[in-house]
């Protein structure tokens, strides 16, 4: 994997502020920091309000090989810790999105979705709860197919957040054009993309798995994540995830102009996270490269 990048501190006060509290990163590009360990090691040792936007999925509790498996209470309890750390490193207008599925609760539920245990120990003012609807996953034989899993979006300050609609408008619009006395009924840039998201999962397999799949087997799809970049935080912002995974929140950032740190307890999933970068900076100089050649043509 790469080393560290010798230009990183160049004109980023905040990242210089980071790498002096916490050391050497394990992986590093400009606007990229990834520290292997303990997200709540790392986030005691910050200082407050640096942080304009946190997008996370932590480990849901439910078993899974990179995970450690707690009774109910000591999981919300241990989330509650790292949510507060979160909320003292958030600058005062900033935002805390957090996504989590399900788990069952003995004697009251089989799929409590785990946002709702949590609502009540979360510091933050949460501004609306967004449902992410997608198209494959297991089959169930005496229930629904579950199909979604939530997010909450979270403010520090209710009456003052960023929120940049314009930039996430759905623009395949049924009718465009159409008036109503005379002005237009939509907004010519789009419509509001709703508070239910239909977005394909990160799906695996041999013949069936996205393009954008890692070797990480519970993977934000990037098109999730860039949404909410781009809505909720303002370019050259810096953005935390404390649960990298496999980069997902990374690569959106470097996307979106965004400055990105973030926590990853698994070596091997640094590694994961690293060949992204790596492998999405490449094809960004490939495009680039072709733009200078062909100024008419945008790439996708």
């Amino acid at each position: 994997m790469p080393q560290a990048s010798a230009n990183l501190l160049e004109g980023s006060a905040e990242f210089a502020t980071l790498r002096s509290l916490l050391g050497e990163p394990s992986y590093s590009q400009p606007d990229v920091l990834i520290f292997q360990g303990d997200c709540l090691d790392f986030l005691k040792k910050l200082p407050d309000e640096i942080v304009s936007l946190t997008v996370t999925s932590p480990p849901y509790n439910i078993g899974k090989p990179y995970e450690k498996q707690r009774d109910i209470e000591e999981y919300l309890n241990w989330c509650e810790s790292w949510i507060r750390e979160i909320y003292r490193l958030t600058e005062p207008h900033g935002a805390f999105w957090l996504n989590l599925g399900y788990f069952e609760v003995p004697g009251r539920g089989r799929a409590l979705p785990i946002p709702y245990l949590l609502w009540d120990r979360i510091p933050f003012y949460i501004i609306q709860e967004v449902v992410w609807n997608y198209g494959a996953g297991v089959a169930a034989r005496r229930a629904f197919s579950p199909r979604n899993e939530k997010f909450l979006w979270c403010v520090k300050d209710p009456d003052n957040y960023a929120f940049n609609l314009d930039d996430v408008r759905d623009k395949t619009v049924k009718y465009p054009n159409q008036k109503k006395n005379g002005k237009l009924k939509c907004n010519p840039n789009g419509k509001n993309p709703s508070d239910v998201w239909q977005i394909p999962k990160v799906t695996s397999g041999r013949n069936r798995a996205s393009k954008e799949r890692t070797d990480h087997p519970a993977q934000f799809p990037i098109a999730v994540v860039s949404r909410i970049i781009k809505a909720c935080s303002n370019p050259e912002d810096l953005v935390l995830d404390p649960f990298m995974g496999s980069g997902s929140t990374a690569e959106a950032c470097l996307r979106n102009s965004r400055k990105v740190v973030g926590f990853e307890i698994r070596s091997d999933y640094v590694q994961v996270a690293g060949r992204r970068i790596e492998n999405f900076l490449q094809l960004k100089a490939q495009e680039d490269a072709q733009q200078k050649l062909f100024p008419s043509i945008q790439f996708d």
